[in-house]
């Protein structure tokens, strides 16, 4: 029966990957795979108007950030300090304000919570079921987060030619793919909610601003930085994220690890140094300020998606909010925020004018978007039917197949030193799941 499970099992991963395969080849086209040379490159950043330098688009970013965040946290203070919510009057302005400051009080939903636990309870799955289920739930994370990587490579790394003698030309706004991610998560997330009845809801809406800037920065620095490091680079940094986690833990949770847990973070920075050290096209273009750039965008990365994990993880142990509704809070502080930054940078005119030059740069940005809403709600259920070590392994699988198809479409080359890098760095990454699946069960 082992056998016959494990056999299915790699012939669902070979199906899928070369479905994949199909799809992306079919999506991105065979005469845009081609890497821009390194006179290309040399070219294209002489051309660049100065705007476009990464770090002055990002203190223009933060600028329309602050125009919203700022005015919020100024009328936070102020209704707290002239105790605003205190006087008289049920509006429908003052309903919001305390919805969005104060949040719902809690006592008021208690009946309502315990009936909602009792009517969610469901029957016990058989053991068929729950492989079923897990097949679809692992196939569903697969096959969204592959086509998913790949075209965010492909967007963010290749030209877009209208013919084959053009030059073409790149997509340098990351905050518009950005945006593009988030207001189609925010629609499937409403849409989601209406067909799933929810919790009652508590947290003040603004809670959800924090987590929301740090993922919005997250998918920012992951965007990019592949204009300056590989894809296999960026998935590696990825998978070696469990060591900003950790010490975002001790700073904003006061959580303790194991010497364990310290042993696996050192297997991913060895075996994430072994890759960078031997991989001749981890960088892309030359010199000490791509390399620098690359370096501070990935950590900017792995800081601020810390952040992001440990705060969303305060949230739910005060608030228990369903997973939808946290998707839903945080999606929408992120389209608010990065719309009225592109808003205000003139962005949405330039994205669209790129998207009439190239129209399957809007295709690659649809289905860039689908994919990681769809992927949103599958890491959601897969969490709660299974937990988050079989996620765990389920995501370190596709890190692996993601950097496989990104070789193989992209001929990036791994040479053998960096092939083992890449394993100890999910070996880690293994040992950890299984190492917290041990403590669960001795509980």
């Amino acid at each position: 029966m082992q056998r016959l499970n494990s056999t299915s099992a790699m012939r669902s991963i070979t199906v899928l990957m070369i479905t994949v395969l199909v799809l992306v080849k079919g999506l991105s086209g065979q005469e845009h795979v081609d890497q821009v040379k390194e006179s290309e490159i040399k070219s294209q950043e002489l051309e660049k108007p100065w705007t476009d330098f990464w770090l002055i688009r990002l203190i223009m970013n933060l600028f329309g950030y602050a125009t919203v965040m700022v005015p919020g946290f100024i009328i936070i203070v102020y209704v707290r300090m002239s105790n605003y919510l205190d006087k008289p009057g049920s509006g429908y302005i003052q309903r919001f304000v305390r919805l969005f400051v104060e949040g719902s009080a809690s006592d008021k939903f208690g009946s309502e919570r315990l009936n909602h636990d009792v009517l969610s309870k469901q029957p016990e799955r058989s053991f068929c079921q729950q492989c079923v289920l897990l097949v679809f739930c692992s196939g569903g994370l697969l096959f969204s987060y592959l086509i998913w990587g790949v075209l965010q490579e492909r967007v963010m790394v290749y030209r877009y030619k209208d013919a084959d003698n053009d030059a073409g030309e790149l997509f340098a706004n990351s905050q518009f793919i950005v945006f593009a991610n988030r207001i189609l998560a925010l629609a499937v997330a409403c849409i989601a909610m209406f067909f799933v009845k929810q919790k009652p809801h508590e947290a003040p809406l603004y809670k959800y601003s924090y987590s929301s800037f740090s993922n919005i920065m997250s998918s920012w620095c992951q965007y990019e930085a592949l204009k300056f490091v590989s894809f296999p680079v960026q998935v590696l940094a990825k998978a070696s994220k469990v060591i900003p986690v950790m010490l975002m833990g001790k700073l904003v949770s006061h959580r303790s690890y194991s010497a364990f847990e310290y042993f696996t973070a050192l297997m991913i920075s060895v075996g994430l140094f072994l890759f960078l050290l031997t991989s001749e096209d981890s960088l892309h273009g030359t010199g000490k300020v791509t390399t620098v750039s690359g370096i501070i965008i990935l950590v900017g990365y792995l800081a601020f998606d810390a952040f992001t994990s440990n705060w969303q993880d305060q949230l739910f142990n005060t608030y228990r909010m369903s997973s939808l509704q946290m998707m839903a809070g945080v999606n929408f502080f992120s389209v608010l925020l990065t719309s009225v930054s592109l808003f205000e940078q003139g962005a949405f005119q330039e994205a669209a004018a790129f998207m009439r030059r190239h129209p399957k740069f809007g295709l690659h940005t649809l289905v860039l978007s689908s994919t990681s809403a769809i992927g949103q709600l599958f890491i959601y259920y897969t969490i709660s039917e299974f937990g988050p070590v079989t996620f765990t392994i389920i995501m370190t699988i596709r890190m692996g197949l993601a950097i496989l198809l990104s070789c193989i479409i992209y001929n990036h080359s791994v040479m053998l030193v960096g092939a083992g890098g890449i394993c100890v760095v999910f070996a880690a990454v293994f040992l950890r799941a299984y190492h917290s699946w041990r403590k669960k069960s001795r509980k």
